[in-house]
C-alpha cells in the first residue's frame, strides 16, 4: 500500500524533507499522485527511499566508531604504566605533605606545652609573691602599736624643743 511523505518520514524518524529529497531523485516511473495530487510513494520508492536514508545513518555510526582509535595493547600497557607512575607520584607527595604536616603539629603542641608551663610557673611565682606580701603586711600590722608609740613621743619631744626654741627666750 503506498504511503505519503509524511507517513513514511514519521516511520523512519527522520524530517519530511529529506524524504521530499530523496523522492524527488527517484527516476519517474517511480513517482506517483493520487487524485488529489498528493505525492504518494510506492513499495518499490519506498525501498529505495528506505536504503538511502539509512545507509547514511549507518554510515554516520561507523564514521564515530572509526573515529574513537582504537589503541594496540602494547599503548594500553603504556598508558597504565605512566598512570601507575602518575599515582605512585602524588601518593609520594601526598606522604610527604602529610610527614610534614606532622612535624609542624608536634612543634605546636611542644610550643603549647612550653608556654602552660611557663604559664604555671608564673601563677606559682605569683601566689608565692602574695603570700610574701601578706606576710610582711601581718608583721607591719604587729609592729604598728609600737612605732604608734614612737610616733607620739617624738611629736612631744618636737612641740617640747620648739617651745623651748622660742626667739624671745634669748632676751
Amino acid at each position: 500500500m503506498p504511503k505519503t511523505i509524511r507517513e513514511l518520514a514519521d516511520e523512519l524518524k527522520v524530517s519530511k524533507q529529506t524524504i521530499q529529497y530523496h523522492y524527488q531523485r527517484l527516476p519517474a516511473k517511480n513517482r506517483q499522485k493520487d487524485n488529489q495530487g498528493t505525492n504518494m510513494i510506492s513499495l518499490t520508492a519506498e525501498r529505495i527511499i528506505r536504503g538511502k536514508v539509512t545507509k547514511p545513518l549507518v554510515a554516520k555510526t561507523q564514521q564515530t566508531g572509526s573515529k574513537k582509535v582504537t589503541k594496540t595493547s602494547k599503548e594500553n600497557n603504556e598508558l597504565i604504566a605512566t598512570l601507575r607512575r602518575e599515582v605512585t607520584d602524588l601518593k609520594s607527595q601526598r606522604n610527604k605533605q602529610i610527614v610534614t604536616k606532622d612535624r609542624q603539629i608536634a612543634h605546636l603542641i611542644r610550643l603549647i606545652d612550653q608556654q602552660q608551663q611557663l604559664q604555671l610557673t608564673t601563677l606559682e611565682e605569683n601566689r608565692e609573691l602574695k603570700a610574701h606580701i601578706q606576710k610582711i603586711s601581718g608583721l607591719l600590722e604587729t609592729s604598728g602599736p609600737f612605732q604608734k608609740r614612737q610616733n607620739s613621743t617624738s611629736e612631744e619631744d618636737v612641740s617640747k624643743n620648739k617651745s623651748n626654741k622660742n626667739w624671745w627666750h634669748f632676751w
